[in-house]
């Protein structure tokens, strides 16, 4: 008899908040206007609904994505073989606690990310591939094999969260892009568009954001390119209309709203690298042991409740990718 073995990492998928309940409850809470959303948020958005940062009202217009040209493809069929040890973050709160530095650096962006046009919207493939293309990102996402995983999300600022994203395999879009044999690393940039992106005004900032990843890591089974989140498109401030998720490394190696994919011999050098190389490095994996110049990576916070739990390395991801790591010794791996 076969009997499966789960990762470390996983339990028991009857332990996951079912898709029908926070489906069910996020339309309860539009039918209610979020009312109860400020209740929910963590202790740093205190003062999220404010003047300054706009109304309940005004978050729930935000999380509605009902209009998408993509709508009519959610939810997406979940891939039961990622699951979580702790329940998801309610929408409202992870919907009103974001980094988008393109729209600023405090965390409730939310409503300056509205400012971005993610229509018309197209992703380029160039470099070193059999054919440079650029596609529209709604074809894009019909040719993508679709599917929900449920991840832990671990920001390099010591707080969590766990999310439904919804998107495609990376390696689906590699294979897509037919990468000729020398490519070595996919570079990533996203948009550059400063007349609705403030934060791009800012001349000390090197613009556009760029990531990169090595071809194992863009082909191994945890990364993941999110169009949507919750079982609906991704509302703006997530990172719309394409973003990436690598679950294992720190949030900013998850790079948001991407325009360009390209792949290179070369090692791209990464927006926080190329501004504080001695604090943010190209790998970015998660390790407790290995605190950051300014604060311990020891523990982190979980948005929306009260708990600080101990952070594990890889995020508890290990099992899938320390052996991207075996041969790499002397690389600074954990910043």
């Amino acid at each position: 008899m076969w009997i499966r073995k789960r990762r470390g990492w996983e339990i028991d998928e009857r332990a996951a908040t079912p898709e029908s309940v926070y489906l069910s409850r996020r339309a309860l809470l539009g039918a209610a206007g979020i009312g109860a959303a400020a209740v929910a948020m963590p202790r740093p958005a205190h003062a999220l609904f404010g003047s300054l940062f706009g109304s309940s009202e005004d978050l729930g217009k935000t999380l509605d994505t009902s209009s998408d040209p993509t709508a009519d493809l959610y939810p997406f069929p979940r891939n039961d073989a990622f699951t979580l040890e702790r329940p998801l973050t309610e929408e409202t709160v992870s919907g009103s606690y974001n980094n988008f530095y393109e729209f600023g650096s405090h965390k409730q962006i939310w409503q300056a990310a509205q400012a971005l046009p993610t229509r018309p919207w197209t992703v380029t493939i160039d470099g070193l591939v059999e054919e440079e293309k650029t596609v529209g990102i709604d074809e894009l996402i019909r040719a993508m094999p679709l599917e929900e995983r449920l991840y832990r999300h671990r920001c390099v600022e010591a707080w969590s969260m766990t999310v439904p994203w919804s998107g495609f395999p990376m390696k689906a879009l590699v294979d897509y892009a037919r990468p000729l044999g020398s490519a070595k690393y996919v570079r990533m940039e996203t948009f550059e568009n400063p007349e609705v992106a403030s934060g791009q005004n800012q001349s000390w900032y090197p613009w556009p954001y760029i990531e990169g990843v090595t071809m194992a890591e863009a082909t191994n089974e945890l990364a993941f390119l999110v169009t949507g989140i919750y079982g609906k498109p991704a509302p703006k401030q997530f990172g719309a209309p394409l973003r990436l998720a690598l679950p294992w490394k720190y949030g900013f190696k998850s790079a948001k709203s991407l325009v360009r994919f390209t792949f290179t011999e070369e090692r791209p050098v990464s927006f926080w690298e190329e501004i504080a190389p001695n604090e943010y490095g190209f790998w970015a994996n998660v390790n407790p042991e290995v605190p950051h110049r300014r604060w311990s990576q020891a523990e982190e916070r979980v948005l929306g409740t009260d708990e600080t739990i101990p952070t594990q390395l890889y995020n508890g991801y290990g099992e899938y990718v320390a052996g991207l790591y075996a041969d790499k010794e002397g690389e600074k791996l954990y910043m």
